[in-house]
């Protein structure tokens, strides 16, 4: 179905090729992982297979990509529209009208499907992807968990032969990615469906890949199946983490899977006790936080405090008000309530630069916060906009991700690279209240323990930190404490062993793994 032969590509003005002498071959009905750490070329490589690459990016593509018998130097994307389904890893930049159902809608318009077909498919693609009750949403009022579902549903609507698909559970909640990819899975078996997907997330889908797809880093692509390809690549989820301290020669690719090597073996590993959650004078407290958009209340009068040196997970299906609280919790949005930081100071009360010094956000949409050409100019900019020594920035960031270049544009780096630009921009001004929503999205293994050092030192440092996530497994490494939000309100609040390891949907991989023993993580694995 898909076939690279020999595929080769280098950007205008790179110094050495993303893609060097592909071959790759992913046949009809198969599900396809591509996996690589952050920036080594995935987004490249899946957007050649619909002719994004080099059509629309500029660059220098040889040898060639051919998709069901059409190959991408000879048809635009537009002209593999019918065949390749694409949705990139930021929902917004697909979306070209209003509301839910128009978008679902749109590309069968552009296809000129018979409008008594297309009503049947936007009916039959809301109940896939359950999303009917949004079909009159604007777009722009959605959670980005709730776009990412419409963005996909969108392009299903359609009926390609080829599903590429960029992050498509970066935004969403465990819950939900479990359906979104069920429902892919059910394409790939019963309809036949071909589907290439990228993750970092890999925990959520390996056990259904077919084959993986290995970007090396160094242009060149390995492929093979997901057992021997995770056993080698330098992306390692906790499935393979565990392989690795256990010495198996496989990486199992499921949680059953794995339970049942450790009875086979009957390998036992040694109690963990739960560490206390940090205490102390609160530095932010709020009482009775309401948030309303018109009619609805997306945050229902919430009362917390956060203490310094703490860092505390926020988790939650999509759409259960977590962003909004996080957002009123910087003054950012409009609410009711009282909030306090510091002891003294209400931000809201403060100026925007002056509220960002107290607490500050990293939002969903990190780019969104950038301008600038470069980003040396964007790092020399928030120097001097934070008080800050010069170069204060470049080192947060090269702790964050080395392999941003000072020159890049902005706009140029995978989402997870701008996401680390971001982050260093908002921690130059060392605020003590640390909010950070979705800050994993697009970022591999390694770049979240280099994340979850950061903000280990920011806690250390006497900060509290927060972090909105859908991410199971940063949540289990890196938090101390864990609220869960549903309908606006906080239902859950404890130690993140206590909320997440006895929860069927939010606990990591290796608490199922090893249920009823409470381990979160692979460093507390220990063999007796």
């Amino acid at each position: 179905m898909i076939v690279f032969d020999r595929v080769s590509f280098t950007y205008d003005g790179a110094a050495r090729p993303t893609l060097r002498d592909v071959d790759l071959r992913i046949g009809e009905g198969d599900l396809a992982l591509v996996v690589g750490r952050t920036g080594t070329g995935k987004s490249t490589l899946l957007g050649a297979m619909n002719g994004l690459v080099p059509h629309f990016t500029g660059g220098t593509l040889s040898g060639a990509v051919t998709v069901d018998g059409r190959t991408t130097s000879q048809h635009r994307p537009k002209d593999m529209a019918e065949v390749v389904g694409y949705v990139g890893q930021n929902p917004l930049h697909g979306f070209v009208t209003d509301t839910v159902e128009e978008e679902i809608a749109y590309g069968m318009e552009q296809l000129g499907v018979d409008p008594v077909a297309m009503r049947k498919r936007v009916e039959e693609t809301l109940d896939l992807m359950g999303i009917a009750e949004l079909r009159r949403r604007p777009l722009l009022d959605l959670s980005g968990g709730q776009q990412q579902r419409v963005a996909i549903a969108s392009v299903l609507a359609a009926q390609p032969r080829v599903l590429v698909l960029d992050e498509p559970t970066s935004a969403l909640d465990p819950t939900a990615a479990q359906d979104v990819l069920a429902a892919l899975t059910t394409l790939v078996h019963e309809v036949g469906l071909t589907i290439v997907l990228a993750e970092h997330r890999l925990e959520r889908v390996m056990q259904a890949a077919d084959v993986a797809v290995w970007v090396t880093g160094d242009g060149t692509v390995e492929s093979g199946p997901p057992r021997s390809i995770l056993g080698r690549a330098d992306v390692v989820p906790p499935l393979a983490a565990l392989a690795h301290t256990l010495g198996w020669d496989e990486v199992p690719l499921s949680v059953r899977e794995a339970r049942r090597r450790i009875a086979r073996e009957r390998i036992t590993v040694a109690e963990v006790a739960d560490a206390p959650v940090p205490d102390g004078p609160p530095l932010l407290s709020a009482r009775d936080l309401t948030v309303s958009y018109g009619d609805l209340r997306a945050v229902k009068g919430v009362s917390l405090d956060l203490a310094g040196g703490t860092i505390t997970a926020l988790m939650g299906r999509n759409g259960s008000g977590k962003s909004s609280l996080v957002n009123a919790l910087q003054g950012a949005v409009k609410s009711t309530g009282e909030l306090v930081v510091a002891g003294d100071v209400d931000p809201r009360s403060l100026s925007a630069a002056a509220a960002r010094r107290r607490v500050t956000l990293v939002p969903q949409s990190a780019g969104d916060l950038l301008y600038l050409r470069t980003v040396a100019a964007e790092c020399a900019q928030a120097d001097r906009e934070s008080l800050a020594p010069a170069g204060t920035c470049a080192t947060v960031l090269a702790r964050l991700d080395g392999g941003v270049r000072p020159d890049a544009d902005p706009r140029d780096l995978s989402e997870g690279q701008r996401l680390s630009l971001v982050l260093a921009i908002q921690l130059t001004a060392a605020p003590p209240v640390v909010l950070l929503d979705e800050p994993t999205r697009g970022l591999d293994y390694r770049m979240k323990a280099n994340l979850s050092r950061i903000v280990d030192g920011l806690a250390a440092d006497g900060a509290c930190v927060v972090v909105v996530t859908h991410d199971v497994e940063f949540a289990a490494a890196a938090t101390h404490r864990a609220l869960l939000m549903a309908e606006g309100e906080i239902v859950a609040d404890g130690t993140t062993r206590e909320v997440c390891g006895s929860s069927p949907a939010f606990a990591p991989q290796l608490a199922k793994v090893f249920a009823p023993q409470p381990i979160m993580s692979v460093r507390e694995v220990v063999v007796t």
